[in-house]
């Protein structure tokens, strides 16, 4: 009897497995190619509400944004597309139902790391230009080689999407995120240490410099800092490379995983 329970137990919980893998399963598949063509079947419908590419929208979410979603498997999106959602503004769209796929195909693509849909692109060329034309491994590290002062990219490409990656290397930030700022200390013995401020109190500094040096300057040091809003990230990679050159570029980085 007991054997026979456990043998129950164990057969609902595969096929419940089972149904998981299923609800989260495309039958058009995931490739670019069924993802363009969503992108473009997107900007018909659902540009009014959402915005175009799913990046913004007047009266309803982006559907593109970095946060959490109720709805994440692909047959969640694909009710959501088909029979609307009750209680909101979101009604069925009235589409085929292989071109529902293409939207929840495209959604998905936008939800996704960039390791998971990697742009095409040649990845040893695109090596070649971030350690040498690019000067990338100047400021970052990967697997343990190159600068300090920017962010680690060992595991770009399972923690940003391919959008995040491109918009890094071709706008340019508002305003530096919290511990990567430049600042020009400028000390009273004459000397000036120029990096990025990681720690302030009102006793010390910590300062990351362009050295990849850690330094640590108590206040009494200090004749003034000049902080600067402009990050040391540049942004216009779009122009500095060849259009081939950026392709090979993102292709590299969004492979990038531990």
């Amino acid at each position: 009897m007991f054997r026979a329970i456990v043998l129950i137990i164990l057969l609902a919980a595969a096929a419940w497995a089972q149904r998981g893998v299923q609800r989260n399963t495309n039958p058009l598949g995931s490739s670019p190619e069924v993802a363009t063509a969503g992108r473009a079947l997107y900007n018909q419908n659902c540009t009014n509400c959402h915005g175009l590419d799913a990046t913004a929208g007047d009266r309803a979410p982006a559907l593109a944004a970095q946060r959490s979603y109720n709805r994440t498997s692909d047959q969640d999106l694909f009710d959501a597309l088909t029979k609307g959602i009750p209680g909101t503004g979101m009604p069925a769209l009235g589409l085929s139902t292989d071109d529902s796929w293409r939207i929840v195909a495209y959604i998905r693509s936008l939800r996704a790391s960039a390791a998971d849909f990697p742009p095409k692109g040649d990845v040893a060329q695109g090596e070649a230009i971030y350690n040498g034309k690019g000067e990338c491994s100047t400021c970052h590290t990967i697997g343990g080689r190159g600068g300090l002062i920017g962010p680690d990219l060992t595991n770009l490409g399972a923690r940003s999407s391919v959008r995040r990656i491109r918009e890094a290397l071709t706008v340019a930030k508002p305003h530096p995120p919290a511990g990567y700022r430049p600042v020009t200390v400028h000390l009273k013995d004459g000397s000036m240490v120029r990096g990025v401020l990681k720690n302030e109190n009102n006793f010390s500094l910590q300062i990351l410099g362009t050295d990849d040096q850690l330094h640590l300057l108590s206040s009494n040091e200090i004749e003034r800092m000049v902080r600067d809003d402009a990050s040391l990230m540049p942004s216009d990679y779009d122009t500095r490379l060849a259009a081939e050159e950026l392709t090979n570029l993102l292709a590299y980085l969004s492979r990038l995983v531990r």
